[in-house]
């Protein structure tokens, strides 16, 4: 018998490494454990699977041009905190709300962190500026947040109470609290100009400052 196929048949098995003085306490006396690890290596050359000095010891695997089929790369979502799912909860239902609104809903103050995270998921967006004092910035819901519930547009939003079940909403709401109209016209503000801070950051800035 070949010891090349003995010396290919233990490392095969083998759950890890195998050094060359392993393979000679399982092989007959006298075998030639180099000239075999030696003959493998030269008819694997270049094959998907190659025998390759792992760790003081030998081992068969994936050739090296090869290993970028064996990666799978995989998205984990992200979970939201109660405070962000609340806060998009009331952008969703009370759109186009500012970072006041929000506040007034949730009774407490707004975290920064909380609107930077829904708007670096693209669940919510700046929608334009209020006609108030200051200006600030509303929010809404976006294409994304629809599709992520499975929601056709914004008037598909589920009553206070299915919120509340799902884990979306845990707060003591007024009793007319509705779904809205996503075709109302929104007299109280104007849209985004040119020149409107691009990013989260520099809006909670100049809110804050307005």
């Amino acid at each position: 018998m070949s010891t090349a196929r003995q010396v290919e048949a233990l490392l095969f098995a083998a759950a890890g490494p195998l050094s060359e003085d392993d393979l000679t306490r399982r092989l007959p006396d006298g075998a030639d454990v180099a000239g075999a690890i030696a003959a493998l290596r030269q008819d694997y050359a270049g094959r998907g699977v190659e025998l390759a000095p792992v760790a003081g010891g030998w081992r068969f695997q994936t050739a090296a041009d090869l290993e970028f089929l064996m990666t799978e790369e995989k998205t984990e979502p992200r979970r939201l905190s109660k405070a962000a799912l609340e806060t998009l909860a009331i952008v969703a239902y009370h759109q186009p709300v500012t970072r006041a609104d929000i506040e007034a809903v949730r009774g407490v103050q707004a975290s920064k962190g909380t609107l930077d995270v829904l708007l670096e998921l693209g669940l919510v967006r700046m929608r334009g500026r209020r006609r108030s004092p200051g200006r600030p910035i509303t929010y809404g819901v976006t294409d994304a947040f629809l599709e992520h519930f499975g929601l056709a547009n914004v008037s598909d939003l589920p009553g206070a109470a299915e919120m509340k079940a799902a884990g979306l909403l845990d707060l003591q709401l007024p009793p007319d609290f509705a779904p809205p109209d996503p075709g109302r016209e929104v007299e109280d503000e104007d849209p985004l100009e040119p020149d409107d801070a691009p990013d989260f950051h520099q809006d909670f800035l100049g809110e804050e400052q307005g």
